[in-house]
Order: C-alpha cells, then sequence, then structure tokens
C-alpha cells in the first residue's frame, strides 16, 4: 500500500540544506582550487596527542568510558577552565565531555528547551545554531549584528529581538564567521540583561584560545553569569583536532545532568583514546598553541590588508580564523560573487547568507591554510574583483 504522508519530519524537511556544505561540494569537482571555505586547522594534531592516543591503543584502553567520559579528562578540563579563565567547576557534577562541541550545543538546547521556547541567535552565526534549536522544539529568533558595530551584539538589538516567549541567549565569541570578539564590558552588559528576564546563555568559546588582541573573556567568569550559562568548548580549533571529535560542556549540575541523559541514550560516550589523547592535549600543549596562534596572527594581518587593499572593506577579525569582507563594491549578490570566483578563478569563499540572512553582501574566507597559498588565493580575487567592478 503506498504510504499517505511524507515520512520526513516535517520540522527536518523544512530545514534548507547547509550553505557551507554545497561549497565544499563544488570544491571536491575542483582539486586545483584554493579552498577559503573550511573552517579546519590547516596543521597537523601535535605529536604528543598523537602519540597518547596510539599508546592508549597499545595499551588496549578500547572499552567504553563512563557517559560523562573519564574523570582524568573532566579533571583536566575543570584544571584548564580555572587556570585559564578563571571559572571553577566540579568536574563530577559539572562537567560533561561530548562529541565535539557541536554536540555540547546540540544537548544544551534539547535538555533546557520547552516546545516553541525562543531562543535568541546573533546572526550571521554558525550554520548549525538554528537548525539545532529547531530540532529541539525551539524558536530560532535572529538578532542582527552589523559591521558598523564589528558584529558585537548590542543590548539594543537584544531588546528589539525579544518577545514573551524567549527562554534562552546563543551567542559564540570569537565568532564564527566574522572573527569578532567582544570585551568586557560589553559581555558584561549582556549578561545582565540577560539576568534580568531570567534566560538560560549558551555560550559556544570553541575559539577561546585564538584571540588575538588581549584576552579572552569567558562568559561564565563574569559577575552573576556561571548560574545561568552553559559554556561549550573543544579541542578541534586550537590544538588542530577536528576529525577526534571531542569537545566539553560545563554548567550547573541540574543542566549537565539533564544534558547527560540525552548524551547516554544517543552517543554514549566518546571514543576513549581520543579522551586520553585529550589529556595530553591540556598538560603539555601550551607552546603549540601559542606557535599555531602566532602563525595565524601573521596570516590575519596579511589577508585583512590585501582585502582592504583590492577594495573589500573588511573589519580586523580579533579571533577565531576567518576574515569576513563586504563584496558590496562589485554590486554582486553574495552568492553570486562566490560561484563566479570559483568558477573564474577556482578560489572558494563561503557567501554570507550560509551564515543567515544577515550575511548578505559579505563573503567568509579562512585563513587557516598555508601562507603561500592565501597569498595565490588574493592575488586570485583580486583580479576577480577587479573585472567585476569594472
Amino acid at each position: 500500500m503506498a504510504l499517505t504522508r511524507s515520512r520526513v519530519a516535517q520540522r527536518v524537511a523544512t530545514l534548507p540544506p547547509s550553505g557551507i556544505r554545497r561549497f565544499f561540494e563544488l570544491v571536491e569537482r575542483m582539486p586545483e582550487a584554493i579552498s577559503l571555505g573550511i573552517g579546519e586547522p590547516d596543521f597537523v594534531t601535535p605529536w604528543r596527542i598523537r602519540e597518547a592516543a596510539m599508546y592508549s591503543l597499545e595499551r588496549g584502553h578500547t572499552h567504553y568510558t563512563p557517559s560523562r567520559g573519564t574523570r582524568e579528562l573532566r579533571e583536566e578540563v575543570a584544571g584548564y577552565l580555572e587556570r585559564r579563565f578563571g571559572v571553577s567547576y566540579d568536574p563530577e557534577q559539572e562537567l560533561l565531555i561530548t562529541i565535539g562541541t557541536s554536540e555540547a550545543l546540540d544537548l544544551a538546547l534539547r535538555a533546557t528547551l520547552e516546545p516553541g521556547d525562543g531562543v535568541l541567535i546573533p546572526q550571521p552565526c554558525f550554520v548549525s545554531y538554528v537548525p539545532c534549536a529547531v530540532m529541539a522544539g525551539g524558536r530560532a529568533i535572529a538578532v542582527t549584528t552589523s559591521a558598523d558595530n564589528d558584529f558585537q551584539v548590542q543590548v539594543a538589538d537584544l531588546t528589539e529581538a525579544a518577545d514573551d516567549g524567549v527562554r534562552a541567549l546563543l551567542i559564540c565569541y570569537p565568532n564564527n564567521p566574522t572573527g569578532a570578539v567582544m570585551s568586557r564590558a560589553d559581555l558584561e552588559a549582556v549578561v545582565g540583561w540577560a539576568e534580568e528576564r531570567d534566560l538560560l546563555i549558551i555560550s559556544d568559546e570553541v575559539y577561546a584560545e585564538l584571540t588575538y588582541d588581549g584576552e579572552h573573556v569567558c562568559v561564565a567568569a563574569l559577575p552573576g553569569a556561571k548560574e545561568r550559562t552553559v559554556l561549550a568548548g573543544g579541542f578541534s580549533k586550537a590544538w588542530a583536532m577536528t576529525g577526534w571529535r571531542l569537545g566539553f560542556a560545563a554548567a550547573p549540575a541540574d543542566i549537565i545532568e539533564g544534558m547527560m541523559k540525552v548524551h547516554s541514550y544517543t552517543t554514549m560516550c566518546p571514543p576513549t583514546m581520543a579522551q586520553e589523547a585529550a589529556v595530553e592535549a591540556l598538560r603539555g600543549c601550551d607552546e603549540e598553541i601559542a606557535q599555531m596562534r602566532r602563525e595565524y596572527n601573521q596570516r590575519r594581518r596579511v589577508i585583512v590588508k590585501r582585502l582592504n587593499d583590492m577594495g573589500l572593506d573588511c573589519f580586523e577579525p580579533r579571533g577565531a580564523f576567518y576574515a569576513f569582507p563586504s563584496v558590496a563594491r562589485t554590486n554582486l549578490r553574495c552568492e553570486e560573487f562566490a560561484e563566479r570566483l570559483l568558477r573564474e578563478e577556482k578560489v572558494a569563499v563561503v557567501p554570507g547568507t550560509a551564515f543567515g540572512a544577515g550575511g548578505e553582501g559579505f563573503v567568509r574566507c579562512s585563513y587557516a591554510t598555508s601562507m603561500p597559498l592565501l597569498e595565490e588565493a588574493m592575488s586570485r580575487m583580486g583580479a576577480f574583483v577587479k573585472r567585476a567592478a569594472g
């Protein structure tokens, strides 16, 4: 008998495909292209981390760990957060090891949202935020940020977007895709605003170690923030461990318990070898992180100068490894700009609309690629912009 309805849930069927993935698929057909699209370090995971994973395998550590993650790793994460950002967590009740930062964010939304709860999401934002809120039963409420404010969310914008059904605020600084960083004073104002409305704050800080001018400000360490904040972090970016799929969540015990329930029913636990490698990452890789950050910083200065020199206005990103230039000079919409640049000059960037409607007029350029390739990509892009702008 023929089916009378769709076999795919409506909330999933109506989700748009990822704009980033579409461009990755185009790039795969062009092996000669230079990709500034992927948000992945071009560095190999430091040797001592890889060695720790191999040693774990040699010792036969191939079984499940506790769903919360190994006690050893939770203790290391707690020590790291206190040492680096001055915020203290109980490794037994307030920490959860996850399958990357993405799972931490997904769990936070699924564990805390009731059907119809609103989630304020400053945009442009990472592509998964809106779909995760929707799949958790919530309502994604876009909060527009502006290049005029270096893409820092403003309390006035939050106030304008909020309605009576708002439950949470999801933020990411340093930001993907813009590279924006919030000052301590501005973050304190946002925390105070959330406290007045009794909102949960979900803070994606996976790029915390990739802050260039000044120190990263951890949201949970701000006055009045810890008891209403889910802090999500991970090893993918700063430790160049994208393929290891390992992250963490730090939050009040009741929230972690709710997240752990969902986690234990769906993923059981992260890979044992990855957890043991992450212990070594936290214990002994500060210098490797510092070296990668220095190289990213050098590339950051080069790409921002080259983009501005070719007439693509680009504010100075202060974190992560992305530049977010305006393509207004070309009179092209961002998708057309990205598609033509790839087709005509074999350079891949991501159109700003992949990160929400507020990204129109911009493209994301990742500088997590070698300096020679970055310089060549800028030369090709400059030639394209000259032609497109007439």
